[in-house]
């Protein structure tokens, strides 16, 4: 897809596109997760234009930010969003007590990334709870930088019926959200995948949107960063293919 698209365009195809992809399914609509981020927005914006009667917004904090919250809302006020909530801190309490019982083992950057992948994963089957009571669809909200690198979990975020912004890179989701009347605030908001406090995208990838998205639309970025690209490309080969099955 080029740097430079025809948004009103594309956003329209995208909306006919969910239609069609519940219309091919026998469903009634869609449910999605809204973050109070950038993406989760988008998908809200497209969502409510393609499904205004039955599409459902679930705010789904576990141990989140405040401010998190607060975004969320604004996006569902500003957008006209129907919300659900389901505050998850006490599942995920109860969770993790019953796997690592008194936090003996709770230590490390391992253990930190194992246990904030919980949280999507604890979020997905909230989704699907509410597609199988309403006959929906679970909408998932990553783009194309972000599946590129393998930056979502899996059977977590990275468990839904559709990814109607999969073919969108990162830039591109802002400036298609700033046409649907995302609120500016999340849309120039750094980006966050909540998993813990102060955690960021760039941060934790090694490199900037900018850069990851000038490599995908084929512009050229220091070897460094190709180098680390190509690399979270290939380890995370086996997020984005269903699981192998032997050939006999």
């Amino acid at each position: 897809m080029p740097d430079k698209m025809d948004i009103p365009a594309t956003a329209l195809s995208l909306i006919e596109w969910i239609r069609s992809q519940v219309a091919g399914a026998g469903a009634k609509g869609v449910v999605y997760g809204l973050s109070g981020g950038l993406d989760s927005a988008l998908v809200g914006a497209l969502c409510q234009r393609a499904f205004s009667e039955s599409s459902l917004a679930v705010i789904m904090p576990c141990h989140s930010l405040d401010q998190d919250m607060d975004d969320a809302r604004l996006v569902a006020d500003a957008l006209g969003l129907q919300t659900r909530v389901v505050v998850l801190d006490h599942v995920y309490d109860v969770l993790r007590e019953l796997l690592d019982p008194g936090g003996a083992g709770l230590s490390g950057e391992k253990m930190q990334l194992t246990l904030a992948n919980m949280k999507p994963r604890l979020r997905m089957i909230v989704l699907y709870y509410y597609a199988s009571i309403y006959n929906y669809l679970v909408v998932g909200g990553s783009n194309k930088s972000e599946i590129t690198v393998g930056y979502f979990t899996k059977h977590g975020d990275g468990g839904s019926d559709m990814i109607p912004l999969g073919n969108l890179v990162k830039s591109q989701v802002r400036e298609m959200a700033y046409y649907l009347k995302v609120p500016e605030k999340i849309i120039t908001k750094p980006p966050s995948a909540g998993l813990w406090e102060n955690q960021t995208d760039e941060e934790e990838m090694g490199f900037s949107y900018t850069m990851l998205d000038r490599y995908l639309l084929g512009g050229d970025v220091p070897d460094a960063i190709r180098e680390r690209i190509e690399g979270m490309r290939r380890g995370s080969e086996h997020k984005r293919r269903t699981p192998p099955i032997p050939d006999f």
